[in-house]
């Protein structure tokens, strides 16, 4: 067993190869939504707004303001772990692989593609169209990500090093892209002799654990 996280850039297909991967390997697909649903629980029905905005210089400064944030990130932190104690998940965005690095039981993917392509991607979507409005999307998606990462965890969002898989869907299909994920995950090797790090070694609240099982329990595992 393992769980998969997957880090992309807007328009870079990264959905729909996170969504292929999961339907193949018959695992849960645990993205935005699904961490929105288990924090409701917790009285934070606003995360998505509190993870889109970036704060301005002043905000910095508000110490409420800096505590609710911590407050956020911190449920947002436990909730990872809860929902990799899970086990068989695909884990999409919001910092998984920062969270859950050094684990041998959880494998990290990147989700890339030239600025150009993506933009030209929602370009020809029927969601944007503009050209222009296509890549002023882009451009802030990739800063939001940025400094997300960066100010939470003090990483660099776009090092590959911190990934076992880059894969750059200018030049690799969202199909085949889905299928090394598949085959990377399912050859995951881990030592049987406790030298290994694993997501049993981690710190999770059981009642997170306990919101993450009902909320993957009403939503069934993607089989193919």
């Amino acid at each position: 067993m393992a769980v998969v996280t997957i880090s992309r850039e807007f328009g870079s297909l990264g959905s729909l190869v996170a969504e292929g991967a999961a339907r193949t390997l018959g695992y849960h697909l645990a993205d935005k939504s699904t961490i929105e649903a288990v924090l409701k629980d917790f009285g934070l029905v606003k995360f998505g707004e509190e993870y889109q905005h970036i704060p301005s210089f002043w905000e910095r400064f508000d110490a409420q303001r800096r505590e609710h944030r911590q407050h956020a990130i911190t449920l947002l932190n436990k909730c990872r772990c809860a929902l990799a104690g899970h086990d068989n998940v695909v884990l999409v965005g919001r910092g998984g692989f920062a969270v859950l690095a050094g684990l041998a039981d959880v494998l990290h993917v990147r989700i890339q593609a030239p600025t150009r392509l993506r933009i030209r991607r929602l370009v020809e979507s029927p969601d944007i169209g503009d050209p222009g409005i296509a890549e002023q999307e882009v451009s802030k998606s990739d800063a939001l990500q940025k400094q997300f990462i960066k100010s939470v965890y003090g990483l660099e969002w776009d090092n590959t090093s911190a990934f076992d898989l880059v894969i750059d869907t200018g030049k690799i299909p969202p199909g085949l892209a889905a299928e090394m994920i598949v085959k990377a995950t399912r050859e995951l090797k881990v030592s049987t002799t406790g030298g290994d790090r694993t997501i049993a070694n981690l710190n999770q609240d059981q009642v997170l654990r306990d919101a993450v099982a009902e909320v993957l329990g009403a939503v069934p595992a993607r089989v193919q």
